[in-house]
């Protein structure tokens, strides 16, 4: 069976970078999903929804909730009404605990948590207010999971997406609005190389170890395949599915051994 979600118009937070979003956009694109695409500036939501065949962009700071309220009543004057929103839009942080300070943990906090509820917020008043069916999926992260040093903050923060998508997914369910959630593992970019060498003198070969030693399946994770989930759980194939994770992680987290350990016995 082939996708189509020609009847989707899907609001992408973050969707101009790299990476996840970037993979979730071209797949729903790909199966004819209208998308609005959010980014912080005004111009890389442009250069983004210009890849695309059918996207419009749209600015907003997701922690700002004006701007947010700024974003769906443009949507809305557009005449397009939503059925779909991706919270993508987050921020990372590899610090050591006593070293973070108040600033920069509100940051994180302001973005992947506190942003990710006043949209959804936003996404489910309009839905109720228009008598209209709709579905969120949310993107958490390995690190929800299980995480390593540095990364305290940013791991809380995607611990409480999977809360919130399960309790989200609870309260609107009467609705019938669903909730679920992706959680990508260590997803294929160049630019990752650069966080890497925050820990690894030679950051290639980290990763090719990583994907050797620390996944069951060993290849690159490819941001299509985050979108490839985000549009299963979109689409009406997953319409007995809520309040549900999908770790796209190349089997990273159901690993209680590493395979460099294993090969040893």
């Amino acid at each position: 069976m082939v996708m189509d979600l020609s009847n989707l118009t899907v609001l992408i937070t973050g969707g101009g970078g790299i990476g996840v979003g970037k993979g979730v956009c071209q797949v729903l694109d790909d199966y004819g999903a209208k998308l609005w695409i959010n980014e912080l500036s005004k111009i890389k939501a442009e250069e983004a929804a210009h890849q695309y065949k059918n996207a419009q962009p749209v600015q907003a700071d997701v922690s700002k909730g004006q701007e947010i309220k700024n974003m769906f009543r443009l949507i809305q004057e557009s005449g397009d009404k939503l059925n779909g929103l991706v919270n993508n839009a987050g921020v990372g942080l590899n610090k050591a605990i006593h070293k973070i300070d108040e600033s920069e943990f509100d940051r994180v906090f302001n973005v992947n948590i506190r942003g990710m509820w006043m949209v959804t917020k936003a996404f489910a008043g309009q839905l109720l207010a228009q008598m209209t069916t709709g579905n969120i999926v949310n993107v958490s992260s390995v690190h929800a999971h299980s995480s390593q040093p540095n990364y305290s903050t940013y791991a809380s923060t995607k611990a409480a997406v999977e809360g919130f998508t399960r309790a989200t997914a609870y309260e609107l369910g009467q609705y019938n609005i669903r909730c679920n959630a992706i959680a990508p593992g260590m997803v294929h970019a160049e630019q990752n190389l650069d966080l890497i060498k925050t820990w690894a003198p030679d950051p290639q070969k980290w990763v090719d170890d990583h994907i050797r030693n620390q996944q069951v399946l060993h290849h690159f994770i490819q941001p299509e395949d985050c979108g490839n989930a985000v549009a299963f759980l979109l689409s009406d194939l997953s319409k007995s599915i809520t309040g549900q994770t999908i770790y796209v992680d190349a089997g990273k987290t159901i690993m209680l051994f590493n395979k460099d350990y294993i090969d040893q016995q």
